[in-house]
This record gives C-alpha cells, structure tokens and sequence, in this order.
C-alpha cells in the first residue's frame, strides 16, 4: 500500500536531509568545482521576474571559481571570482524606458562588504540608489541584504558593478541595457550584438591592491593586466549572417586598460556614445576607455564564405591583443587579425555631436576650477548624502562635508564648467555620476595647462559632444559643462580602478535643501549602516552637536618620507595649494598614489615585497621573443612565440596556459604609466 509522504518516517528523513544539504550547498562561497556552478536548468525565473512594468532582480552575490580564459581549465588555474546567483559571468540586466527595477542584493562573500552602482544611469531624484560607499550608502555587510528600487529613463548601454575595495574587476560586474521603443535608428539595423571588453587579472584585487599600495611602490605603478577579454572569455566569437545590419553595443568594463577596436574589412557607424544619440559618423577604429560604452552598425559583406577577427588592443606599452571574430560560416577557418599597418588612428569623440544638437550651455554660474588641489579623497565617518540629510539648512556649507571628500555644493539648476589639467604623461579618464556632460574642449597631448594655453570662449565646440565618461590627454586639458538638475551627491572620478583606491575623486552635492524636502532613506539602507556600526547622521567627522566642527575626521596619511621622489608635490597643512596651480585641478597620478601608500610606513615588522614577473622585449634580429622571467630559480626563460618585427601581441592559447601553470610567470610591461 503506498503510504505517501506523509506516513513515512524514512521518506520525511531523506526530505529532511535533501534539505540540509541543498541549504549548505547554496551558501558555500568557494565551491571546490572547476568551473562556474551551473545546474543545467534555466533559472532566469528565479532571479528575474517582469510585470506591471517592473522587473525585480534577485541577486545573491557569492564567491565561485571560473576561468574566462580556458573553459577546459582544471583546478589548479581556475580563479575565485565573485558571482551572481552562483554563476559567472554575471547576467545580462535588461528593462525598457519609462520600467522600475527593483534589486533585491543578498551579500554571501562572508568576509567582504559590497554595493552595486548603475554606471552611466541618472537616477533623477533617487540619488540614494547609486551604490558608491560612503557616498549615498553605507557598505553591505556579509549576510545582509539591501535593495535597490528606481526607474530607468534613459535609453542605451549600461553596465552595473560594485563600488566598494576594487570588486568589479574581480568579477561583479555586468552589462544593462535600457531598451527604447523610440529608438531613431530602429529601421537602420536587423539585429543587435551585445560586445564587452575588460582587462582581467588572475591574482584577486585584495592581493593587488595590496601590493599597489604597499611602502615598496612608491611610485604607484599599477599592476598590469595579465589578459583581455571579450564578452568574458578568450577566442570570443559573433554568429553573423550576409547582408544583414547589425547594431554592436560595447562597454569597456575594465579597471585598466582603455582599447583601441576595429573589426578587419567592416567599417562602423557611430550612432550612440553613453547612451546619448549621436549624428551617423563612419570610423574604422575606436578608442574605448574603462567605463565608456558605444553603439554603431555594421553591415555584413554578401558573400558569407569567409569569416573575419576583431582586435581590442589594450593601451599598454606592449599592446597586448584581445582577438575575437564574426563567424560567418562555422565549418571556415578563423583566420589570425592582420598586422596593423600604420599607428592607431581611431576616430576622435570629440568631434561627435549629439542628435539634438543641444547647444554649448551658456555663461556658468560656477567655475570649478581648485577641483582636487592635491587632497587625496578619504571617506568620511557619515556618508555624505546621510550628512545632506541630517544637517538641515548647514547643508548648503561645504565644511559640513569634511576636508577629503572634496566637496562641492551646486544650486538647482546652475551652469557648472569643470577644468582639468593634467599633469601626467598618461590619459585619465573620468566619469560622472547622475549627469552626462559637455566637452567643450579637450586639448591634444603635451598641451599643458588650460590656463596657458589662451583657449577662450570662441573656441569651445558650438554643439558639444555629450557623455558620461571622456579621457583627458597626457599632459593635457579638458573643459566640461554640465547643468545641475539633478538633486543629488555625486562623484567625479578617473574610472581607473587603481586611482580610485588611491582617491582620485570628488564630490558634487547638488541642490541639497531640495534633497532633504524630497527624498526619505529607506529602512534597509539604515539597516546596513547599523550592522556596520557607521552613524546615519552628523557632519564628515560624525559630529552631530556641531556640524562645523569636524575634529577627529577620517584623513589621509601624511607625506612620504624624505627620500621618496614622486612626480607631485604636497603642501603642508597650513599652506594653500591654489598658488603652485593657479586655482585650477592639477593632478599626477603616482604622486596621489604615493600620499596614500605612506599610510603603510607605520607597519612594523618584516614587510614581504611582492612582485611581479618582468616582461621584456629582446631583439633577436627579424624576430622579436618575448621573455617571462619566473618567480621562482629555475624558471628560467620561456619562449612565447616569435612575432615579426614591429608586430603586437596576439592572444594565443598557448600563452595562456603557459600562464595559468601553478608556478606561473607574470606578464608585465612597463604599463601605462598615470
């Protein structure tokens, strides 16, 4: 007689232990598989679900083990990243103009606080949902969850990460895409393709930065990427059909390196840049920096025999390749990418305009031109929205900010110009929150300081470029304007992930009164912030008695020692900075880096030097060999492949696994240098 479940002991003790063991294998953080756990059934269902114009995400970020550049990878050259849902690379978030989307962040990291922030989206008057720690929220600690809940307004390519100790280029970090039913170039393409491109290390970020901002880097060199990805993974390959327009979405989602992108016999077409329409311009060649995104077509050729590679080339002082390729036909051959005949000569963004022709904003209300006076940001004891919300009419002060968030406090609607000098032999590039901006001028390398340069009104761009994220030139300048209708706090950063950890940022609090009148934080962002033990009231210091008092505030180390040499120099506490620069933002990146690895000097005991492998390039005649010399006697010197003279570095298989042994030698070159 069948009893059912109901009537048997045994039955409701294996249900029991199923149970058990389903629970503890879906909060293990580092599964010992060799690959990115996948249970082989669609669970989009489970974390995704769209209705009444609303999609709400479930995510449960964890730790997995995955290896993007070898799907036959065994245990031994697999790497901890952090997932979503237990799976790696992350998903594809997707909405359409006018939805809600709701996120619902469980933190299983265990050891590790996170975030995520919406990069490149407005959030017009939800600014507490941007994601940037100390900022508009507090970290989310291990086994706490937290909920992000805004609407999407904006049309284009996105992409969402974290914002917290260098996650994102460990893994937590994902394409979005805000789909427009009234998109202005919908009859022009058929189909569209998703491309992403990132650097990617195989040591963990922690370890990194540690090393980055160790006493031994005085300098700040940052490390070097060991490979380049598209679309996470190396050999990438687009499925393409004859005579068919497609359009291409690329986000560079890297912490690095920016990339030089061309695809071997098809031409582009630009038709967007962060999510603003542009005017139709043709390029063969695009650059990309970390946190830029570009749409543009592609026709495909008629006759569909032959397939053809795309090349990412990383801008580093070895230009190493990503290799991808538009298959037209799976049983032909993947040919190898052609060397590049000549330099890079990618179209400049500075001479797309946007679709509406917005024209150049008029005279501005500030000229934000001390932006960073060589303060190194530190975050303060309050994150800075909860100080907009606690200090009533003060809020409208500066002080109440503290000293290191570099803050600036914008009225409603004012017309901001932004200068930035750059003192460095390298690009930078920043992005800003909440906002896009004009480019009214950029100048070329070598340029020197806007200041000097005798540039004035007449020669700004009539209709400026718009974006979210523009590179300034090595040694060069750039003037931006945006309008502050955006009430709100937020941050102006190089989107390099090394110099954000070294504090290569700002703070804009824009409209703050109007904050307080309109927004209510909600009770799970407070949640955190008391598990946290970070007060949710009070000035930078977390005064809450006297907001203009800010004793006892978070600030940075004090200078380096006697006998470090960085490329800038650091004013006492009691001197202004403004008379070295005019009052205008003059920045250099290892002597920013270098204030801040001083923290380290007061570490006693015996400091462990790490290092990287050196990469160097041996001539050998017609023939070039690049060397790896191991971490360990004996390594000896490995011969990679033999490129002719001249040739860049093509991703090969070989190469990889060669890197991926447990004793593996470090690719690096001398890098770029910010």
């Amino acid at each position: 007689m069948n009893r059912g479940i109901s009537g048997s002991p045994n039955s409701l003790l294996w249900i029991f232990l199923l149970l058990f063991g389903f629970c503890l294998s879906g909060h293990a953080q580092q599964p010992d598989a060799a690959h990115d756990i996948d249970s082989g059934v669609d669970d989009s269902a489970l974390w995704h679900t769209y209705s009444d114009k609303t999609h709400v995400y479930k995510f449960n970020v964890s730790w997995v083990v995955a290896s993007p550049d070898d799907p036959d990878a065994d245990e031994n050259s697999t790497k901890p990243v952090i997932g979503i849902n237990g799976k790696w690379p992350l998903p594809l978030m997707e909405a359409t103009v006018g939805d809600r989307v709701i996120v619902h962040l469980l933190n299983l990291l265990e050891t590790e606080p996170t975030s995520l922030h919406f990069h490149g989206l407005y959030l017009r008057n939800e600014t507490h949902m941007d994601g940037p720690v100390h900022v508009s929220q507090c970290t989310i600690p291990p086994g706490s969850s937290f909920t992000y809940n805004f609407t999407v307004n904006e049309p284009g390519i996105y992409w969402y990460h974290s914002h917290v100790h260098g996650q994102y280029p460990d893994g937590l970090r994902g394409p979005l895409i805000i789909h427009d039913p009234d998109d202005p170039f919908a009859d022009k393409y058929s189909e569209t393709r998703l491309l992403t491109v990132s650097d990617w290390y195989l040591d963990k970020m922690p370890d990194l930065i540690a090393r980055f901002m160790s006493k031994a880097n005085p300098t700040g060199a940052e490390p070097v990427p060991d490979l380049g990805l598209f679309n996470d993974e190396i050999d990438a390959s687009i499925m393409v059909s004859p005579k068919t327009t497609y359009r291409f979405d690329v986000i560079n989602m890297g912490a690095f390196a920016s990339v030089y992108l061309w695809f071997e016999g098809h031409n582009m077409t630009i038709i967007m840049i962060d999510g603003i329409y542009t005017h139709p311009v043709e390029a063969n060649m695009i650059y990309v920096t970390p946190g830029q995104r570009y749409s543009f077509l592609i026709t495909t050729k008629a006759d569909g025999s032959a397939n053809f590679p795309f090349v990412g080339s990383m801008d580093l002082s070895f230009n190493p390749n990503i290799t991808g390729w538009l298959i037209y036909d799976e049983d032909s051959n993947w040919p190898d990418a052609a060397k590049l005949d000549g330099s890079f000569n990618p179209v400049d963004d500075f001479d797309l305009t946007p679709l509406d022709d917005q024209p150049l904003f008029g005279e501005p209300n500030q000229v934000v031109h001390a932006f960073f006076n060589n303060i190194t940001y530190v975050p303060p004891k309050v994150p800075t929205l909860y100080t907009v919300m606690s200090s009533q009419d003060l809020a409208t002060n500066p002080v109440v900010y503290g000293t290191y968030t570099h803050s600036t406090v914008l009225q409603k609607d004012d017309i901001v110009e932004i200068v930035l000098n750059n003192l460095d032999p390298g690009i930078h590039p920043f992005h800003l929150h909440g906002h896009d901006f004009q480019v009214v001028w950029r100048s070329e390398d070598d340029a020197g300081t806007f200041q000097d340069s005798g540039i004035t009104l007449s020669d700004f761009a009539r209709v400026p470029m718009r974006r979210d994220t523009v590179f300034v030139h090595p040694n060069g300048n750039l003037v931006l304007r945006f309008k502050a209708d955006n009430p709100g706090v937020w941050l102006f950063h190089c989107h390099i992930e090394w110099h954000v950890q070294s504090g290569l940022m700002a703070t804009f609090v824009e409209a703050p009164l109007e904050i307080q009148q309109s927004l209510t934080i909600p009770p799970d962002h407070l949640d955190v912030c008391k598990k946290m033990g970070v007060p949710t009231g009070g000035n930078a210091a977390g005064n809450s008695e006297d907001f203009l008092n800010l004793d006892g505030e978070n600030a940075p180390p004090n200078r380096l020692p006697d006998g470090y040499v960085t490329s800038a120099e650091w004013p006492s506490s009691d001197t202004e900075s403004e008379d070295e620069s005019n009052g205008y933002f003059m920045f250099t990146g290892p002597g920013i880096a270098a204030l801040v690895f001083s923290c380290l000097t007061g570490i006693l005991g015996v400091m462990t030097i790490a290092w990287y492998g050196f990469a160097e390039e041996v001539n050998d005649g017609e023939d070039k060999k690049v060397r790896i010399e191991g971490q360990q006697d004996g390594a000896g010197d490995v011969k990679l492949r033999d490129m002719p003279s001249g040739s860049t570095l093509v991703n090969d298989r070989r190469v990889h696994k060669l890197r991926r042994n447990e004793t593996r030698a470090k690719l690096r070159g001398d890098g770029l240098r910010v």
